[in-house]
């Protein structure tokens, strides 16, 4: 038997030592560098084929490589497509993180069950039993998902060598261990050593491979940083347990945009597509209200219309409250300065609370006209109209500032049924013969003149 040899990783970031220290020197962070036994034997775990052994890398001039786009296969889901920029290219590993219970398992499964090709799922924390029932209720009828109840790297490549599936989905990477490691499942070693396995199998033989991924308090994915870094996609899902809306994101892809943004909304029957968004995000109001704005805003290349809501008030006591939801804090109080010094709002003595609905995070400087206009609208205790919406940037001195992509947004409003649009007078709109007004503005009193 090989001699056991142990190091030393901090259980934060994964960096490695040769002996116990107090700090660790890459992240920081004190008392978190722990013993873990390591045994490496020559062999390794994926056996690749004779061809596959046969073929070598060899340099090539770079107007001879092939740049023709990668072979991707179709997930049966528009919105998880887009977020992978068209579908799972072949070989890929792809990690998909987000907090417990927030509905990554039922997200793969429900992938897994509408795929045409032969699918394997893999699972080490649901009996077979558990997953069944949860299939049952999202597509009863499936031949092509084939499930596994096992955490041994060692086993689940035996059943893929005799099973020979198109795609692999390991739920979750935490509780994988490998025989040639000897440390505990979900260790910095054996999330290391299980990955590196995974990534040379799917490389082999063109199998895209679906890691779940668990987090920390933090919002991390556990584990080793290197982690993120060996995958080719991080996939972030979002969302409040206490609402049925989940958000979908790209924190890394290889193959595509970071941009482009998912959304499901969670039934009983599993997680629904929401093709169009708008749906969600702006709330159902029997009467106008003041202090509500709709904003144009984009996520990758999708156009939205998210509702921005704003709530002033006498401050109780001596120090105002700013807070605010889904939007950057400190930008908010930017436009309050910007209210009071250009447009001579007393508002340095009121409580302003702001919340983006549908409790997403949005971080486009062209909601800022919309932030601007519910302030005013609650202040003023006017309520704007309901068909008018905003698009545009707020500058330091008061001026309307131009936003990327504005004809998109003045489409999606007019898609939407909004009948007028405030936008910057400087945005070059080629625009014509459009069905809303494009209500061209440049400097913060004129939006005065409109909302008070």
């Amino acid at each position: 038997m090989a001699k056991v040899k142990t190091t030393f990783f901090c259980q934060n970031c994964g960096s490695q030592y040769s002996k116990w220290q107090g700090q660790c020197t890459s992240c920081k962070v004190w008392n978190t560098i722990a013993e873990e036994v390591i045994q490496k034997p020559e062999k390794s775990n994926w056996k690749p084929s004779a061809d596959t052994t046969k073929r070598a890398s060899k340099p090539l001039k770079i107007n001879e490589i092939d740049t023709t786009q990668e072979d991707r296969l179709n997930m049966y889901d528009a919105e998880f497509n887009r977020v992978l920029g068209g579908g799972m290219v072949k070989g890929s590993l792809t990690l998909l993180g987000g907090e417990p219970g927030i509905g990554k398992s039922t997200l793969l499964l429900q992938i897994a069950l509408k795929l045409s090709y032969k699918t394997l799922y893999v699972s080490g924390e649901e009996s077979q039993k558990q997953i069944k029932m949860r299939a049952e209720r999202i597509n009863p009828n499936d031949n092509n998902c084939y499930i596994l109840t096992e955490t041994k790297t060692q086993n689940i490549f035996k059943q893929i060598e005799s099973l020979k599936p198109d795609i692999v989905v390991i739920d979750s990477i935490q509780t994988l261990h490998s025989d040639y490691i000897e440390s505990s499942a979900g260790s910095i070693s054996q999330i290391k050593e299980c990955t590196t396995e995974l990534i040379k199998f799917a490389k082999e033989t063109s199998t895209p491979v679906l890691l779940i991924g668990h987090i920390t308090k933090d919002g991390h994915i556990a584990g080793p940083k290197i982690l993120e870094h060996m995958v080719d996609t991080v996939l972030q899902f979002e969302g409040d347990r206490n609402h049925v809306f989940r958000i979908l994101r790209a924190h890394k892809n290889r193959f595509g945009s970071t941009n482009e943004l998912g959304i499901y909304e969670m039934q009983g029957s599993g997680l629904r597509e929401v093709t169009n968004p708008s749906e969600i995000l702006i709330s159902e109001k029997d009467g106008e209200l003041s202090g509500n704005a709709i904003a144009a805003t984009l996520e990758g290349l999708r156009p939205l219309m998210i509702e921005v809501q704003a709530l002033v008030s006498s401050a109780v006591y001596g120090t105002p409250q700013r807070s605010a939801t889904g939007f950057n804090a400190k930008r908010l109080n930017m436009l309050l300065a910007v209210l009071e010094k250009r447009a001579g709002f007393r508002l340095g003595a009121k409580d302003v609370f702001l919340n983006i609905t549908g409790g997403i995070t949005v971080d486009d400087p062209a909601i800022d006209l919309a932030v601007v206009a519910s302030i005013l609208s609650s202040n003023e205790d006017v309520a704007l109209p309901s068909n008018y919406c905003f698009a545009a940037e707020v500058g330091l001195s008061g001026e309307i500032r131009p936003v990327q992509r504005v004809e998109q947004r003045i489409l999606e409003a007019e898609k939407l049924g909004f009948s007028t649009i405030f936008v910057s007078k400087y945005n070059k709109i080629a625009l014509k013969n459009t069905g809303i007004k494009i209500q061209l503005i440049s400097k913060i009193e004129d939006l005065v003149g409109f909302v008070v």
